[in-house]
This record gives structure tokens, sequence and C-alpha cells, in this order.
């Protein structure tokens, strides 16, 4: 199991933790994608999905929003999330907190993390804890689970961006808790992602990007995963 923030909810977030405007804004997002893919790992079985949220900003730094996408092992995923961010010059950050919602036939795969980052020029790094998960102990995406990352983001040319982003997922659970509640998986992970960027104005921006992570996880193996994905935002 497992969920995303993502190839287009990253887009959304991307620009609430940005430096906010001189006043309160409310803004909402639509997107699509070829293949809904969070931290590495697909959400919608290499299928497409369709996504949608609204986001809040305050000129303080405080901002929530919410979103909701289709996935594969449930008829829906919604996230709900707050923070406060800021910066001075060439620095940024971030302390952000978000619920991963997922109806009945999912079962009990709701969590809750708490997260935070820090910026410099084209520089991020941060990581997300899970304080609170549905799923047992023997399984991720309870309590104690930590996602690190680095990324990196450059200006091409007016309209172009590169991102690169490194991920690695530590588990509180090992592989041997995981074979014994009949998963076999290598737990702990982590994963590349190269994302091409072009901004096509009123008409949204477009995102070609493509992955891979070292090790399986949860029956996915590590093979090149590439994407296209659409987003705009109101």
């Amino acid at each position: 199991m497992s969920s995303m923030k993502k190839t287009i909810l990253v887009a959304a977030v991307s620009a609430a933790l940005s430096p906010l405007a001189a006043q309160a804004e409310l803004t909402a997002n639509i997107g699509a994608t070829s293949n809904y893919m969070w931290r590495g790992v697909t959400q919608t079985a290499d299928g497409a999905a369709v996504s949608g949220g609204v986001d809040w900003a305050d000129p303080s730094g405080f901002y929530a929003g919410t979103w909701a996408s289709n996935v594969d092992f449930a008829d829906y995923e919604w996230d709900l999330y707050a923070g406060f961010g800021g910066g001075s010059g060439d620095i940024s950050w971030d302390l952000n907190t978000i619920v991963y919602v997922y109806d009945d036939g999912c079962g009990d795969c709701n969590f809750w993390e708490v997260g935070g980052s820090v910026g410099f020029k084209w520089f991020t790094a941060g990581l997300q804890y899970t304080i609170d998960g549905e799923q047992p102990d023997d399984l991720p995406f309870s309590e104690g689970d930590i996602y690190y990352y680095a990324s990196a983001s450059f200006d091409l040319q007016p309209t172009w961006t590169l991102g690169l982003t490194i991920g690695h997922y530590d588990f509180d659970t090992s592989s041997s808790d995981m074979a014994a509640a009949g998963n076999p998986s290598d737990v702990d992970y982590t994963h590349y992602q190269l994302d091409l960027g072009k901004s096509a104005g009123d008409f949204g921006d477009f995102t070609f990007s493509v992955g891979i992570q070292d090790e399986e996880f949860w029956g996915q193996g590590d093979d090149t995963q590439v994407w296209v994905s659409w987003g705009k935002s109101f």
C-alpha cells in the first residue's frame, strides 16, 4: 500500500511552500498523469490518474490545502495538509503535516506524517516522519517510518526546468516481519527521479519524468519507469 504527493501534488504543494503573495490567496488545481508515482512507487498499477485540489496561503507563512486522486488499491486517496514556511535571501524552510485518507475498501490504510525541509537556492533537503498509521506494526506506513529526500531544480530556458530527486524510505519494520505477515519485500529502498518540465502558460505545465528504485518494494520491481504529467492552477 502507498499514496502520493507526488508527481502532480508536488507541484501544488510546492506552490504553497514558495514565497507567499502580499495577501492571502485561495487557488485550485487539476492534473492528470500517465502513472501516479509517489516516492518511487506506482499508486495506480502503472495506470493513469486524474487529480484535483484546493490550496490556501497566508502572507504570514501559514498554508493549508486538500487534494484527491484515484489510486489502484482503493476507490480514492484524499490528502489534508497544512504547514508554515518562510525564508530569507537564498535560504528557505518549511514545517508541514499531512494526513492520507483512503476509502473503507482499502482497509486500515490511513496514515499521518509530519515533516520539514530546508532549501538553499536550487537545492532542497528534508524528511517526513509517520507519527500514526492504521496499518499493523509489522507492515509499512505505520508509526516510526521516515522518508528522507534531497532535490535540485534548475531553469534551463524561460519555460523549461530540470529537476533531480533522490529519496530513501526507512521503514520501522523489517523484511522478516513483512515476510511473516505474508508480504515478502526488501522494506527499505532508495529511488531516483528526473523531471523535465515545460510551462505552457494558460495551458498549464507539462512534465516528463524518469524514475528507478534500487530494491523491490511490495511486489514492485526495480524497473525504470517513464511517465508524463499535466497540471494547471487557477
